[in-house]
This record gives C-alpha cells, structure tokens and sequence, in this order.
C-alpha cells in the first residue's frame, strides 16, 4: 500500500504557531492521513519495503528533510532537498495567507473570495514545486503534494 499512515513534523527548535498556523497544520496532517499517494520508486540497486510509510518531516542544515519509516520503525528512504527552490513560493503563500486570516474577520465575502483564489493558485505552484523537486525521490499526487506543502510553509516559516 503506497500512502502515508502517520506524520510527524520536527518542530522542536521553532516559535510556537499562531492559532491560524497551528488550525492549517492540524487540517493538514488530517487531510494527508485520511487520504493520500505516496511511494517510493523503484531502484535497481537496492529493495524497497512496501507502505504504508511513517513520514518525518523537518528542518536541518537549511535543508527539508524526508524520514520515511515503515509501520515497524525500518528506514525505508531519507532524502533531503535544498530549501531554496521554495523560498519564494512560501513567502508569497505566507503572505498572502495572513491576508486571508485578516480579510475573513473584515471584509466582505467577494473580496476574500478574491483573496481565497490567489492563494489556493500560490498553493498550487508550491505543490508543483514539490513534485518537482520530489521527482525520482517519491511519487506524489497533487493533493498529497498540497497538503506536504502546507506542512512544509509550518516548518519554514517557523525556522
């Protein structure tokens, strides 16, 4: 079964959440467990235990990191991707969230369905960058990517 049954996010060394950061984390890692795509490709040069796959998700040396376990604890991959191809992407998706955050407590409904369209479109280009980069490392759907990549802007911008 190739899909992810369990994530955890390394956020020991960053500032707690806002509640609204902490709210799109939890809807998440719900979303991602409930329903996702996720394998491994196959090498020639070494086996691959089959899913489903813990993920662990974190930080180090400026770098994301991917821990992927099987359901016993056995490492199944590690791979880790330069942070600089999402920079901008995150910072624009972090910007334009907290323009969502403000304009749902003030403004009227067209407007933040205005605001709501760009950012699911940023959402969308940071999950296209994922795939991207996750390419010959794991094989991902676009909600699975969407989803790691909201996971990814918690990590990022909390480091």
């Amino acid at each position: 079964m190739s899909r992810i049954s369990h994530i955890e996010l390394d956020d020991r060394n960053l500032p707690p959440p806002t509640p609204e950061i902490e709210q799109e984390r939890r809807v998440a890692i719900f979303d991602l467990i409930e329903e996702n795509s996720f394998a491994l490709p196959l090498r020639d040069d070494r086996d691959l235990p089959p899913g489903p796959y813990h993920l662990g998700l974190a930080i180090r040396d400026k770098r994301l990191v991917f821990d992927v376990a099987t359901e016993n604890g056995g490492k199944a991959a590690e791979f880790h991707l330069s942070l600089s191809p999402f920079r901008q992407v995150v910072k624009d998706y972090y910007q334009i969230c907290e323009s969502y955050f403000t304009a749902v407590k003030t403004l009227p409904p067209s407007q933040i369905e205005t605001i709501d369209m760009a950012r699911r479109g940023i959402h969308n280009e940071g999950s296209r960058v994922l795939q991207e980069r996750l390419a010959g490392k794991a094989e991902i759907d676009t909600d699975t990517a969407r989803r790691l990549f909201t996971l990814i802007c918690v990590l990022h911008f909390g480091g």
